[in-house]
């Protein structure tokens, strides 16, 4: 049976006093927590596009790399989320730290990484890796699991002994924060929800939101 949040929080505050006026360095002190704290996978976060209509799709990909200029991962650019974040250059991820009861939300726009930085994070993945993102046209219709296996297998023979070149249309993109919501479990349901937006200044406004 699932525990409720009064059963299982841990009523961990979030207060304005305790919190960086920089989301970046609030977002750095909980991804070491959560990692510190054994949080499985800490760099899975829900990736939400949407086509230049309006109509959402989500999915869970891994955060590569953060810092000031954003929040990184890598993807097929052809793939459903690669076209939509061409048509329509917007994006939120989400963390969700369970054992700490915590979520993380970010809105912002993206951009690609250099070319230069995906064939240096391509050539950094394990050779299985780096296999399967050639195999895959992501996203596509096959016929059969056995044709993405033989195909698979058949560039492996082929590259043996020899670099995997990335391929065209894989790389990373940058989602470039314009506002981070923190939100911590407390008891009861009265939760704890703190909103940095970033202001045209470059500057960080900070707002408490209700829970």
């Amino acid at each position: 049976m699932l525990q409720s949040p009064e059963e299982s929080s841990k009523d961990l505050p979030l207060l304005e006093r305790d919190i960086a006026a920089n989301p970046l360095i609030q977002f750095d002190t909980w991804y070491k927590e959560a990692t510190t704290a054994g949080v499985s996978m800490p760099h899975a976060m829900l990736l939400s596009t949407a086509t230049k209509e309006g109509k959402p799709s989500a999915r869970v990909v891994l955060l590569k790399d953060y810092g000031t200029r954003g929040f990184v991962f890598f993807t097929n650019y052809g793939s459903r989320k690669g076209r939509e974040l061409q048509e329509n250059p917007h994006a939120a991820l989400t963390f969700h730290w369970v054992n700490l009861e915590r979520q993380v939300r970010i809105e912002g726009t993206i951009v690609k990484v250099s070319p230069e930085e995906s064939e240096e994070y391509f050539h950094s993945r394990p050779r299985i890796s780096q296999i399967s993102a050639v195999t895959s046209m992501q996203s596509e219709e096959v016929e059969s699991r056995e044709e993405l296996e033989t195909k698979a297998a058949q560039l492996a023979r082929e590259y043996e002994g020899k670099p995997v070149p990335p391929p065209k249309d894989w790389g990373g993109y940058v989602v470039r924060p314009q506002c981070i919501e923190f939100w911590q479990g407390r008891s009861g349901r009265l939760h704890d929800r703190i909103l940095y937006e970033l202001l045209p200044s470059g500057q960080w406004s900070i707002r408490r939101l209700q829970p």
